[in-house]
């Protein structure tokens, strides 16, 4: 397939995009469930697991495989959708915004389409993340299966029970996310203009590839410090009995406990930064499509 059969921000290219976010998004983050699982452990009882290699012996000595990726099905379902948002959006508001402000600082335009399309990607996402998170920090089995853990959710506390942790993710997601894409674009920028002082078009493909690993990893370096007092709150949200709120976990936790688990969540989320930029970009390069940022 060439650029040719697919215009730039025409619906087919949005399309593409959040295509590219699913297979970016989805098995990056599952992936990455055996970290994931002890970052949501450390949150919720670090005097137990202590670090990252010592969570992972903990959980595999007690569970084995299927311990240690708990929660994983969630996952990838969960980060598929959002990953086709968080990426296919991004793409048509930053194509919209562009149009209605074609004057506007380029940073701002990143920010603000980012931070729009991860409004709406967290409201795919955060169903499968109340979910997962019952998994992966309940003390006892939550559940037999897929089916019967979505059923319990809804019986014990309706639809509220799947978004009760919405405005936490906003505030986890969307700096992520804005962090993410906006961070990413200017240090691609910066790459090409002050590191290797050549224009894009002058390097190979695979070598573009290569900025966009570069500047994912660094970018996720920034997104995971940015969003990592809040997925604490989310975490103990998801885990803690029904009415409890934001502000008393915040007061609960105290602002060490905010930072619980940060080493793992900055290994994981840049790694994770880093394959999913690279995934996206290669799919679009595969389809004929150009490589994120830098022109």
């Amino acid at each position: 397939m060439t650029s040719s059969k697919i215009e730039i921000n025409s619906g087919k290219y949005f399309a593409y995009c959040g295509i590219g976010g699913i297979l970016a998004c989805g098995t990056t983050h599952f992936s990455m469930t055996p970290i994931d699982m002890v970052k949501c452990r450390m949150q919720i009882d670090n005097t137990v697991y202590r670090n990252l290699t010592d969570g992972l012996h903990r959980i595999w000595k007690h569970n084995g495989i299927q311990g240690v990726y708990q929660g994983g099905l969630p996952t990838l379902l969960g980060y598929s959708m959002q990953g086709m948002g968080k990426y296919g959006f991004y793409e048509f508001f930053k194509y919209e915004y562009s149009q209605a402000m074609p004057t506007a600082n380029k940073t701002a335009l990143f920010l603000a389409a980012s931070a729009t399309a991860e409004f709406f990607a967290d409201i795919m996402l955060c169903p499968m993340e109340a979910f997962k998170v019952r998994l992966q920090t309940s003390g006892t089995p939550f559940c037999s299966g897929f089916v019967d853990g979505l059923s319990r959710i809804y019986r014990s506390e309706g639809l509220h029970g799947f978004y009760k942790g919405i405005v936490p993710l906003w505030m986890r997601q969307i700096p992520y996310t804005m962090v993410k894409f906006a961070s990413f674009e200017n240090i691609v920028a910066g790459i090409y203009h002050s590191v290797l002082r050549r224009p894009k078009s002058e390097f190979t493909k695979g070598q573009q590839l290569g900025v966009t690993c570069t500047a994912g990893y660094l970018a996720g370096i920034l997104c995971a410090i940015v969003s990592h007092p809040a997925d604490t709150i989310v975490s103990k949200l998801n885990s803690s009995a029904q009415g409890t709120s934001a502000g008393q976990i915040v007061r609960e936790l105290g602002m060490r406990g905010l930072w619980a688990g940060l080493l793992p969540r900055i290994f994981m989320i840049g790694t994770l930064t880093c394959t999913q930029w690279t995934i996206y970009d290669s799919f679009k390069v595969k389809i004929g499509l150009p490589t994120t940022g830098g022109n």
